[in-house]
C-alpha cells in the first residue's frame, strides 16, 4: 500500500512553512477572531502535553462533544498528537446515548465545548470520566478542568510524533436511521488515503482557500472535506456563531469550496424566491446581460461569489433542484459516500457530472452490485470494522474485502452511478407488491411546496406519501395547497407502476427535526420512528374520502 501523509504531517508542514497565515476564523459576540498556524500549534502542542501528562493506557479513545469550533479542530489534532484516538459525538446528542457510546468506547477524557443544552446532556459523562472544557463558552460548565488553564501551567509539546498507518485515529457513532449507533474504527492510512487522493481531484486548492464550516464536525462529510481538506490544503477555516448568524457568517468568509446537504439548498432557493418570484426570475434571466448580474447578485447575496467548488451530500440532490440552480449559475457537484469508507466513494467534477447521478468512481475505488443492486465498494479508505460487533462487521464487510453500502444502485455505461434507494426500505404492499419509495420521493420532492416527504405504505393496498410543507406552501389558502398537491400527486402517479401509485398525500402537523428525533443530524429522514410514531393513523387516513388529508 502506497504510504500517504497523515493528518500530523500535513500540520506539521504548514505549521513549519506558513506560521503566521491565518488557520482558524471563529465567529464570537459579532467579531471575527483569527488564530494563525504557529498560535493553533502551541495551544495544540500544550493540550497533547497536557494530555500525555494523564499517564493513560496507549491509544486511549477521547471524546469531543461541541458544535463546530476552532478548539473542535484543536482537540482532534492534539489527541492525535498524544497518541490517542478521538471519539467525536454530534453536539445534540441526547445524554442516554453519551452515556453508551462513551461507556462503549471506554472513553478516559471528553472535550465539551459550544452546547446548547449542556444541562440536559451532562448526566451521560460517566465517573471517571475527566471532562475538559473548552474556552469562549466556559460560562455554561462548572467544576470542570479549564482550557485556558491548561494553556497556562502547561509547556508544549517539542517533537512532532508520527504515526503508523494502522493505528487508529478515530471512532466515529454513526448518526443511524435504526438502532443504537455503531463505532466505526478508521486508520490512519485509510483517512490519508481518502484526503490525499481527493485532493489530487480538486486539484487547484491550495493555501489561498477558504472553508466554511457549519454542519457537524462528527459528521465523516465535514471532517472529511472541511477539516482535512484545509489541513491538507493549508487553507483557511471559518467557523459559523450560530444559526441566527449563519447567513451574514457565510457572506463574511466567501468560501471557496462549499458543502451543503440537500435541505439546504432547497432553503437557498426559497429564500431566493421570497426575495424574486419565479415568473419574474424567468423573465429577467432570458435577458442577456441581465441574466448574467442576475447570476451575479444572488451568489453575492449568498456570498458564494468565490467558490469553485459547490457541493451537496449525505442524501440525493432532486434533479429539479440541480437543474434549477443551473439555471442561474450554480454548478453543484453531488457526492456519495459513508462513514465506513472516510467519505471516499463517488463524486461529479467539472469534467465529469451528469445531473442525477452522483459522479463516478473516484480513484481507486472498485465498485460492483449484488443481486439485489445494492452497491459494493472496495478501497484503502474502508474501516477496519463496528467496534465490539465482529458480528455486525462481518455483515456489512465480505470476506474478500468489498464494504455492503446498503444503498441500491444503477451505473451507465460511462460509469455514473445513480442512487434507487435503500435496500431495507423498499416494502411489501398488502398485496405482496414490492415498492421502492425513494425514487417517488425524489418526484414529489420537485415540488416547491413540499419542505420534506416520507412515502409509506407497508401493508396497505396502495402508498401514501407523508410530506411536510415548505414555507411557500404555508403562505397559500389551505384550496389552493389542496388543488396542486392533488394534481402533483396525479402527475407523479402517470409515471408509477399500478402498485406504487399514492392514495392519498398527508399533510403534516410539525415539522421533521433532529430535535424530535425524526431526522439524522446529516437531515436523512428516520422513517422507522416515523412510521412508529404515524402508523396507528394510517388506516383513518387511508379510508378518508379526500386524497390530501391534513393530520
Amino acid at each position: 500500500m502506497e504510504k500517504y501523509e497523515s493528518p500530523l504531517e500535513r500540520f506539521y508542514h504548514w505549521e513549519k512553512t506558513q506560521p503566521n497565515k491565518t488557520f482558524f476564523r471563529q465567529a464570537y459576540q459579532g467579531q471575527w477572531l483569527s488564530v494563525t498556524w504557529a498560535q493553533a500549534g502551541t495551544e495544540i502542542r500544550k493540550m497533547a502535553n497536557y494530555l500525555k501528562s494523564l499517564n493513560l493506557p496507549e491509544h486511549s479513545k477521547i471524546a469531543i462533544i461541541s458544535k463546530n469550533s476552532m478548539h473542535w479542530i484543536m482537540s482532534d489534532l492534539a489527541i492525535m498528537m498524544s497518541g490517542h484516538i478521538s471519539v467525536p459525538l454530534y453536539p445534540t446528542i441526547p445524554g442516554d446515548l453519551i452515556k453508551y457510546c462513551l461507556e462503549h468506547s471506554e472513553t478516559k477524557v471528553c472535550f465539551v465545548g459550544k452546547l446548547d443544552n449542556w444541562k440536559t446532556q451532562a448526566h451521560g459523562i460517566p465517573d471517571g470520566v475527566k471532562v475538559i472544557n473548552f474556552p469562549m463558552w466556559s460560562e455554561y460548565y462548572d467544576g470542570y478542568i479549564n482550557w485556558e488553564d491548561i494553556m497556562k501551567n502547561t509547556e508544549p509539546l517539542m517533537e512532532n510524533p508520527i504515526p503508523n498507518p494502522d493505528d487508529l485515529i478515530t471512532i466515529i457513532y454513526t448518526s443511524g436511521t435504526t438502532g443504537l449507533p455503531k463505532g466505526v474504527l478508521h486508520r490512519y492510512g485509510a483517512i490519508g488515503f481518502a484526503a490525499a487522493n481527493a485532493m489530487k481531484l480538486l486539484d487547484n486548492l491550495s493555501p489561498a482557500d477558504r472553508f466554511f464550516s457549519y454542519l457537524p464536525l462528527s459528521h465523516i462529510a465535514e471532517r472529511m472535506l472541511v477539516e482535512m481538506g484545509s489541513i491538507y490544503s493549508g487553507g483557511t477555516m471559518s467557523f459559523a456563531e450560530s444559526l441566527e448568524t449563519f447567513p451574514m457568517n457565510l457572506k463574511e468568509t466567501k468560501p471557496t469550496v462549499f458543502l451543503a446537504v440537500p435541505r439546504i439548498w432547497t432553503k437557498f432557493q426559497m429564500g431566493i424566491l421570497a426575495k424574486m418570484n419565479q415568473n419574474k426570475l424567468d423573465l429577467l434571466m432570458r435577458i442577456p446581460i441581465v441574466n448574467n448580474l442576475i447570476k451575479k447578485k444572488i451568489k453575492e447575496g449568498l456570498g458564494l461569489e468565490n467558490a469553485k467548488y459547490l457541493l451537496s451530500g449525505a442524501a440525493p440532490l432532486p434533479v429539479a433542484t440541480t437543474n434549477w440552480f443551473d439555471h442561474i449559475g450554480f454548478r453543484i457537484y453531488e457526492a456519495y459516500a459513508m462513514t465506513e469508507n472516510c467519505a471516499y466513494s463517488h463524486l461529479s467534477l467539472p469534467n465529469s457530472r451528469k445531473v442525477g447521478s452522483v459522479g463516478c468512481s473516484l480513484p481507486f475505488n472498485e465498485v460492483r452490485f449484488s443481486e439485489e443492486g445494492e452497491i459494493q465498494v472496495k478501497s484503502d479508505a474502508i474501516m477496519v470494522g463496528y467496534y465490539k460487533e465482529p458480528e455486525k462487521t462481518r455483515e456489512t464487510i465480505t470476506e474478500d474485502g468489498w464494504l455492503c453500502t446498503g444503498d441500491q444502485g444503477v451505473e451507465d455505461n460511462k460509469g455514473f452511478l445513480t442512487i434507487t434507494g435503500r435496500v431495507k426500505d423498499i416494502f411489501k404492499t398488502d398485496k405482496g407488491k414490492y415498492v421502492a419509495p425513494a425514487p417517488i420521493e425524489n418526484e414529489l420532492s420537485k415540488s416547491t411546496l413540499i419542505e420534506q416527504v416520507c412515502v409509506v405504505g407497508a401493508n396497505l393496498p396502495q402508498t401514501m406519501a407523508l410530506v411536510v410543507l415548505s414555507e411557500e406552501a404555508k403562505g397559500k389558502n389551505k384550496n389552493e395547497v389542496d388543488k396542486e398537491l392533488e394534481e402533483l400527486a396525479t402527475s407523479v402517479n402517470k409515471g408509477l407502476e399500478k402498485h406504487e401509485r399514492m392514495k392519498k398525500v398527508v399533510i403534516m402537523n410539525e415539522e421533521w427535526t433532529v430535535e424530535n428525533n425524526l431526522l439524522t443530524p446529516t437531515l436523512k429522514v428516520k422513517r422507522n420512528i416515523l412510521e412508529k410514531q404515524k402508523q396507528d393513523a394510517y388506516q383513518n387516513w387511508y379510508q378518508q374520502k379526500e386524497s390530501v388529508v391534513w393530520e
